[in-house]
């Protein structure tokens, strides 16, 4: 399938959501659910045929023989899952147009997981009675129809990449109040291509995973870089997400994109599911921000949280109040610090967070001080702003790596006008735009080769104006700073971020680039007064010119 036609078909599939708005009884941030459990029950269907013709031979080989299986044994073995035939799609889709078809789903989804325990309680079968209303009782068949048009052949990869598509339309369709779930696929794209993840017998933790895109974007990077099936089964996936109907969609994301893991639901805040503290190859999240509930008795004794501290108000004890207990004051630090701990000796992370973080005080610039001294924190990373549905204001990237050797010296990346515009309020990073911001960690990382495959592979797609944009900055292919872009601050000596005050704010160090002329804020400020001071200068020059022609006029002709 080319990319037009996936394009094509993601799009005709969308419409089935705008079908359901229209017609449904169901709530705004309700939509989703529906949706995607028929997306995965097409997918299910569809794997399952594409197996049928090796899992019906198998099965005959042995027929009648002291040897023979289950029939459903033989399924899992080749496919992965049973699919009973009540949930044949054609089943469904081939029923009478009534309210009868949501029953035909609930059943079809009740015998999947009951077939399939580590399915159990994913599926959203409550919730299809609410798309037969009454005034028009073939809305649900309507929408089994659009998916019936997905293709037999298709590659399961592809089922991935839709079911993407559609947390990301529907976290854009609920704006400010919904998409909680959902980090757009840019960011975590770019995240990705920073920490490099390899395969083998890693550890993966999220603990606010939302929808898992981020272990499905990891997944898939390991994937463009030579990574087999069999390698992705040694990489496991730890999430945790406190909000059920978030639980199922992410579930349903790593079945569909074949990727090994659990998610449980919990407050990792309060519960440890997977004991963190040290144990983790990576760790990669977009936790929820300025969290001011968090109750400090049941955290100040949690090495997770109060290895570098815990962020505490020093002037006054803010009580929650339910219960008058101290809470944190505000939970930032509680994440960056659960996040550096949970790695083990050579463990990398990579987090969203907000921007105001990287120059918080109090408490926690205590806490940054410690983290920024221990050396962990290998990159600082200021986004653009409207890049995230429910986040207008920029957020920042926090990158920590233990098996780096420059302990000494942290890499700050301003990409805030780096982005492309996908409507008037969002925007995302082009793929251009991540390979160009991840190359820069190359380069600090001494990978000279990585740039100049990049630089070749623009030449070769006729990309003249990405080769420009490298060779401008980089034209020997070794790191440099660049004004307005990166810049490698030491953590002492003279601007150095002891000397910013601990900040972690890239705007303090990388510099301001004006205009195209490529001045900083202060040599534009020089060069400004500069010109105020011979405006002056000239000025004065010409009144005294101006008087003297005056002067010369008089002697010339005399008064009038």
């Amino acid at each position: 399938m080319t990319d037009l036609e996936l394009k094509n078909l993601k799009d005709n599939l969308w419409h089935s959501a705008d079908m359901l708005r229209a017609g449904a009884h169901l709530a705004a941030n309700k939509y989703g659910q529906p949706i995607l459990g028929l997306i995965f029950l097409r997918y299910a269907d569809v794997l399952f045929k594409q197996h049928k013709a090796e899992i019906d031979a198998e099965y005959n080989k042995y027929k009648g023989s002291r040897m023979e299986r289950a029939y459903k044994d033989v399924a899992v073995e080749k496919c992965g899952f049973f699919l009973p035939e009540c949930a044949f799609f054609d089943y469904i889709n081939d029923a009478p147009d009534d309210a009868n078809k949501a029953l035909l789903v609930k059943r079809a989804m009740e015998a999947i997981e009951q077939e399939n325990p580590r399915m159990q309680g994913v599926l959203p079968k409550e919730v299809y009675g609410q798309l037969v209303p009454e005034e028009e009782p073939e809305l649900l068949s309507r929408i089994v129809r659009v998916f019936k048009d997905i293709p037999e052949d298709i590659s399961i990869d592809i089922f991935g990449q839709i079911y993407e598509y559609f947390l990301g339309n529907f976290a854009l369709a609920e704006g400010q109040g919904g998409g909680a779930f959902y980090t757009p696929a840019s960011v975590v794209q770019y995240m990705v291509e920073v920490l490099r993840p390899v395969t083998g017998d890693k550890k993966f933790l999220d603990p606010a995973c939302g929808s898992g895109g981020m272990f499905v974007q990891a997944a898939r990077y390991m994937h463009r870089h030579n990574a087999s099936n069999q390698d992705l089964m040694s990489f496991r996936c730890y999430g945790v997400e406190k909000e059920p109907d978030t639980v199922k969609l992410a579930k349903m994301n790593l079945l569909l994109n074949n990727v090994r893991g659990e998610i449980t639901e919990a407050n990792s805040f309060y519960s440890d599911p997977y004991n963190a503290f040290g144990n983790f190859d990576y760790v990669m999240a977009n936790p929820p921000f300025n969290v001011d509930e968090v109750v400090f008795e049941k955290v100040a004794d949690d090495a997770r949280f109060n290895t570098y501290g815990v962020p505490r108000n020093k002037t006054k004890s803010t009580k929650k109040a339910s219960d008058k207990k101290e809470t944190v004051p505000n939970a930032n630090y509680l994440w960056i610090g659960y996040f550096a701990t949970a790695l083990n000796e050579n463990g990398k992370a990579a987090l969203v967070m907000a921007n105001s973080a990287s120059d918080a005080g109090g408490s926690e610039l205590e806490i940054r001080k410690k983290m920024i001294q221990d050396g962990i924190i290998s990159q600082m990373v200021t986004l653009p702003s409207n890049m995230f549905s429910t986040v207008t204001l920029p957020a920042t990237l926090w990158f920590f790596n233990k098996q780096r050797t420059h302990k000494d010296e942290i890499l700050f990346i301003d990409a805030r006008n780096i982005c492309t515009q996908v409507d008037r309020a969002h925007r995302k990073f082009s793929d251009e735009q991540i390979k160009n911001l991840g190359i820069i960690t190359r380069l600090y990382e001494g990978d000279s080769d990585a740039f100049w495959e990049l630089v070749n592979e623009y030449k070769a797609e006729g990309k003249q104006e990405e080769v420009d944009w490298l060779l401008e900055r980089w034209p020997d292919g070794t790191y440099r700073d660049v004004i307005g872009l990166c810049k490698v601050a030491k953590i002492t000596g003279e601007d150095g971020i002891e000397d910013n005050d601990w900040s972690l704010n890239a705007g303090r160090y990388v510099g301001v680039v004006i205009e195209d002329d490529g001045m900083t804020e202060n040599e534009f400020r020089q060069e400004m007064l500069s010109l105020n001071g011979e405006f002056s200068q000239l000025s004065a020059e010409a009144e005294d010119l101006q008087k003297e022609i005056g002067k010369n006029m008089l002697d010339l002709f005399g008064e009038e």
